[in-house]
């Protein structure tokens, strides 16, 4: 058996009875199994996943199979699933157990999706290569000398690699896009409050979202269909009714849009020439095809990197604090009384990156400074999110590159923060205004690795996101939607 590249060919050989979905689950084990050394799964949930799947075959033969059936996916370690272990990739969740599935688990089990394993992550989903997971980092399957990206590099690995045929992860500022770019997978970030937070471990409550890591865009429409949604357990989840993403993904085609650009993103003097080259040609193409393609200012580019990192340090810093070894996580053996157990267990729980933002969040909380960073990062960030949507009054869309560069060496940047934290510098607008972005695969470099370029629209306007990835992945990707 070959590994799928989409849920409608696993679907119609699993209606036409040439596989089975119990077969299906053996098989990605099996490659789980043999490409252990990627280090992109955490755990792998054998009996569950099994037990799911024969009552899919079930639903399959009695023609009550739902929108999902066949999917194997895997989930970000930052994502609960009751009765199974769950721990951010940290020390301080080491042995926990999820006591009740996210809403997204949910949501992907009713429609008879398998959930075959958790992935590795940067710790707590802070960093950007998967090199701060208390695992160890993921190793790029492309290349096993490269980071996956991250922090959810473990799924998007897990989706190149073939161990499953899609993933969830989560994006605080560009933790699905990244990987995704530099992986050739297509990552999607929804809209801020349209998929459900319930069960997913917080790092920045106010940017977090859950996303998608597919091969190809009308999975990444179906499963984002299923997952989005109102919820009653996040009181942060929009009531809009979700479209039919996959039913309206041919909407566009042959139609004219109005799409802008930002020149200090396409020439920002960080960016590898060969994105910037490819992004500057895709841009002259759809302009040759009668598209209307305009630079547009964007005052904010120095500004918007640190503003990300001081909100979302301080929400870091709020979030963590129950993990204390009296109320949740790690208790540290060595602890002799109350103030020790606070000390020791979160010194010994948490790694250097975590610990980092935590005091970089407590630090612009604090009397005497909150005004300084914390309140001004936040009129920014309305600056931002305003200036953002001033664009969507005349155009459809915001094209850029999703990385300024192709994957880097594993252990390259490890220990040089700014160069980390510029990782989001093109991504994480679409966090502080709120809105959808896809990184799509439409770029290789000369020593064949792949790199995305990215699309932003309007809020709540996924159905046209969808549409028209679906038409550029078309004309220049190096995969087919």
């Amino acid at each position: 058996m070959k590994g799928f590249t989409s849920l409608k060919n696993v679907q119609q050989e699993l209606t036409s009875a040439k596989t089975s979905c119990v077969e299906l689950v053996d098989y990605y084990l099996k490659e789980i199994e043999t490409k252990q050394d990627l280090n992109a799964f955490v755990e792998t949930f054998d009996r569950s996943a099994k037990a799911q799947a024969e009552s899919v075959d079930l639903k399959i033969k009695e023609g009550k199979a739902g929108k999902l059936a066949g999917l194997i996916i895997s989930i970000k370690d930052n994502i609960c699933y009751k009765g199974h272990g769950l721990s951010a990739s940290s020390k301080m969740l080491e042995g926990f157990e999820s006591l009740y599935s996210a809403t997204v688990v949910e949501r992907l089990l009713k429609e008879d999706a398998v959930i075959i394993g958790r992935t590795n992550c940067d710790e707590f989903a802070m960093g950007s290569s998967n090199e701060t997971s208390y695992f160890g980092p993921v190793k790029n399957p492309l290349d096993k000398n490269k980071v996956a990206g991250g922090s959810s590099g473990g799924a998007a690995a897990s989706v190149v690699a073939g161990l499953c045929m899609a993933a969830l992860g989560s994006d605080t500022g560009g933790s699905i896009r990244q990987p995704a770019s530099f992986t050739g997978t297509v990552g999607f970030k929804p809209t801020y409050g349209r998929v459900s937070r319930n069960g997913l471990i917080a790092f920045g409550s106010s940017f977090d979202q859950i996303g998608t890591f597919t091969t190809n865009v009308q999975d990444a429409a179906l499963i984002s269909e299923v997952i989005a949604g109102k919820d009653e357990f996040d009181s942060t989840v929009s009531k809009k009714p979700v479209p039919a993403y996959t039913a309206s993904i041919d909407s566009l085609k042959g139609k004219k849009l109005k799409i802008a650009y930002f020149d200090c993103y396409v020439n920002h003097e960080g960016i590898e020439p060969e994105v910037k080259n490819r992004t500057i040609e895709i841009i002259e193409s759809l302009r040759a095809e009668g598209h209307q393609v305009d630079e547009v200012k964007f005052d904010y580019l120095d500004q918007i990197v640190p503003t990300y990192y001081v909100l979302t340090t301080a929400e870091a810093s709020s979030n963590l604090a129950r993990y204390d070894g009296i109320h949740f996580g790690y208790r540290s053996p060595n602890a002799t009384d109350l103030e020790s157990t606070y000390v020791k267990s979160r010194s010994e729980g948490f790694g250097r990156e975590v610990k980092r933002r935590i005091m970089l969040g407590t630090y612009v909380l604090s009397a005497g400074y909150y005004d300084a960073y914390y309140t001004k990062a936040q009129k920014v960030r309305r600056l931002v999110k305003e200036s953002t949507q001033k664009v969507f009054e005349q155009y459809d869309f915001i094209i850029s590159p999703t990385s300024p560069h192709i994957a880097f060496d594993l252990n390259a940047q490890k220990d040089d923060q700014i160069k980390m934290y510029l990782e989001d510098i093109f991504t994480v607008q679409a966090n502080l205004a709120g809105i959808p972005a896809i990184s799509l695969p439409l770029g290789q470099s000369k020593n064949q690795m792949p790199f995305g370029i990215q699309l932003m629209t309007g809020e709540f306007n996924e159905e046209k996101l969808f549409a028209f990835s679906k038409e550029l992945v078309n004309k220049f990707a190096l995969i087919k939607a």
